[in-house]
């Protein structure tokens, strides 16, 4: 008789974390994104479809995430079309050091197991 492909015990996959694990790998994107922008997109696609099955607490980092990227693309593109006359270059010295702020602020909390008190924030 021949035996099956798993003859040992069966292996469990862990329990869903509520979106922690998500929710810091959207951060760690987002800091990848400085060097390779694609990922800042697959990190907000992946907080887009995540944050409705998340907990309330992973809900705020998921929004906090989103608002992240929104804004930023919003004042990059300003950045970019006032490049030509100089002040662009300020703008996206802005956006820069405001999104790693911001990613910090969420690292940190995340680690701590906090939320993000206000997602929809515009500040930090």
């Amino acid at each position: 008789m021949s035996e099956g492909f798993n003859s040992g015990p069966i292996e469990t996959l862990p329990a869903n974390d509520g979106g922690k694990q998500m929710a810091t790998v959207v951060y760690i994107l987002y800091f990848i994104g400085y060097f390779v922008g694609l990922t800042n997109i697959i990190g907000v696609i992946i907080a887009h479809i995540k944050a409705s099955d998340a907990q309330p607490i992973y809900q705020s980092h998921f929004r906090y995430q989103m608002r992240t990227f929104w804004v930023g693309l919003l004042f990059f593109v300003i950045g970019i079309l006032l490049f030509t006359v100089k002040i662009g270059i300020l703008v996206l010295a802005a956006v820069g050091i405001w999104t790693l702020i911001r990613n910090i602020k969420g690292v940190v909390r995340i680690l701590d197991r906090r939320p993000i008190e206000n997602p929809g924030t515009w500040l930090w």
